[in-house]
């Protein structure tokens, strides 16, 4: 075999490529045989030049007016949908009103929970306003809260597991059917004074809150008797809840009596007449059921 020729010949192969690449720049040198898109979408195309500052360039339909009157439909479009959520949500739940509710601080309960457990040198009772707006519950004792009645059934719920626990009968299933019950039973009452209301036709300024703010406050005696009876026994229990008892008995009536009887009547004078009768028993019910609850509630949670 010859060497030389075979050599030559691997030389020619090597340099085909590097003549056809001579000859591409050659011809390209001499005319341009193809148009060059590499650059596409970063230089400049014919026919197509878009501006970076504004939006609506690459959309040929769509002109500066045009987009804003777009952002402003779609904008009136959210503010219309938030308002009539905010309607809706609260038709069902007052969130405006709830914040009153809530308006408390450490002075106001301290107050409170003293005159729901002697609440017998109170003296006056009238709720104050301020153009014909209430004021707050901090600025006023005698004004219905619901921070009260929230945490004083959560504690109650976590005295009565407690109280379960040390009879072994502690469950969570148990300790839940605790709590449903006792919402349960708030409930109905809420129901039935408002439905007595609406019988009886009184003519009051109290709210589904408010009824719920007074129904809750019996929760309070009914913590006081459970922790009694789990440090003293079952005699500490019994005495404490019936002074409770007979606290939250006084309280609901002339808390009550200046909501639900006519001026005449709620200063103490006798005003007679079939409807004022029906509004001071109505009256006299709703005090009498909290203690029917609070014994309800409790009796089985001491042994």
């Amino acid at each position: 075999m010859d060497y030389t020729a075979t050599q030559s010949g691997s030389r020619q192969r090597k340099l085909h490529p590097n003549m056809r690449a001579r000859s591409a720049v050659e011809a390209t040198a001499d005319g341009q045989l193809f148009e060059d898109t590499s650059g596409f979408g970063h230089g400049s195309q014919p026919g197509y030049q878009q501006q970076a500052g504004d939006p609506a360039a690459g959309f040929p339909g769509l002109s500066d007016p045009m987009s804003n009157l777009a952002m402003a439909y779609g904008s009136s479009l959210a503010t219309q949908g938030k308002e009539l959520m905010d309607k809706n949500l609260d038709r069902f739940i007052p969130i405006s009103k709830l914040k009153y509710y809530f308006a408390v601080d450490t002075v106001y309960v301290g107050k409170k929970l003293g005159l729901l457990i002697f609440p017998y040198m109170h003296e006056n009772w009238e709720v104050n306003y301020q153009q014909d707006i209430p004021v707050a519950p901090r600025f006023d004792v005698n004004a219905p809260d619901l921070y009260i009645p929230t945490m004083g059934f959560i504690t109650y719920i976590l005295v009565a597991g407690l109280a379960l626990g040390t009879q072994n009968k502690f469950s969570p299933e148990l300790l839940g059917v605790q709590a449903s019950s006792a919402f349960v039973w708030l409930v109905m009452e809420v129901l039935a004074v408002l439905l007595s209301l609406y019988l009886v036709t009184v003519n009051t300024d109290l709210t589904t809150i408010d009824l719920l703010a007074f129904a809750g406050y019996k929760y309070v005696g009914m913590i006081v008797g459970v922790v009694s009876g789990l440090l003293f026994g079952r005699p500490a229990y019994y005495l404490s809840l019936l002074w409770c008892c007979a606290a939250i008995f006084v309280f609901m009536i002339r808390t009550l009596r200046l909501k639900l009887l006519s001026e005449t009547a709620a200063e103490g004078r006798l005003v007679r007449g079939t409807r004022n009768q029906l509004r001071m028993y109505l009256t006299m019910a709703i005090a009498a059921a909290q203690p029917v609850f609070m014994y309800w509630l409790t009796f089985h949670l001491v042994r």
